[in-house]
């Protein structure tokens, strides 16, 4: 269970873990109403337990529950894909390309941003994080999983280094996507996009915001064949 997993213990766990598994597979879907005896016999566990899974789920957006209707599926366009949970079934039941372009999107709209915040607001600290993420890409070489690694520890650090409370928490977004469109044909140790990444840093070191602005720009319109773990 990865560290983003839902945080509850034992059969709460598994109840909540499931529950989301027949959601995202499709074994209900958006608008379907939940057989709850079928699914405490399924999942083993008692009528409070699954009460507790609904609950969670509810809290996360997939679930709601109305007089007379019972507990159902809300639409997906209601599921919060901010939620680390959500957000990992979701990549664990295989999005669809559209999925990974809407989170391109997401950010454009955003890393650009971060990196000009960064270049007036990092730290001797970030610059470090920033540095020790460029080396790893350098020594990364074919190896696709230490690709990924430095990929989003670059990310990750970038958007630290931005001081922005919001923009920090979007690594729980960014992160996850990055690791598996990396799984999804990443193009692992290519030397080319590390000049690029270095371009980013650099800015950020001068203190040039527009500079960092558009170096991120640059970065993240690299064809997904140059880019590291689709970055």
């Amino acid at each position: 269970m990865s560290e983003a997993a839902y945080v509850g213990r034992g059969v709460h766990r598994t109840a909540v873990e499931g529950l989301a598994l027949r959601i995202f597979d499709g074994t209900y879907d958006e608008g379907d109403t939940l057989e709850l005896p079928a699914l405490m016999a399924e999942l083993g566990v008692s009528q409070t337990v699954l009460r507790e899974a609904v609950k969670v789920l509810t809290a996360k957006g997939l679930l709601d529950a109305r007089q007379k209707r019972g507990t159902f599926v809300r639409p997906r366009a209601d599921w919060n894909l901010l939620d680390s949970d959500v957000l990992r079934w979701k990549l664990a039941a295989g999005a669809p390309p559209d999925f990974f372009a809407d989170v391109l999107e997401l950010r454009r709209a955003i890393e650009p941003a971060a990196a000009s915040l960064a270049a007036e607001h990092r730290t001797e600290e970030d610059l470090a994080a920033l540095d020790g993420s460029l080396t790893a890409m350098r020594s990364a070489g074919a190896d696709p999983v230490l690709a990924v690694r430095a990929d989003t520890a670059f990310h990750s650090a970038l958007l630290t280094a931005s001081h922005n409370r919001f923009f920090v928490q979007l690594r729980r977004v960014i992160v996850p996507a990055l690791v598996a469109r990396g799984g999804h044909g990443g193009s692992g140790g290519q030397a080319g996009p590390v000049p690029a990444h270095a371009e980013v840093v650099r800015s950020v070191r001068e203190g040039d915001g527009d500079g960092a602005y558009m170096a991120v720009l640059e970065l993240l319109d690299l064809p997904a064949g140059a880019r590291w773990a689709g970055a």
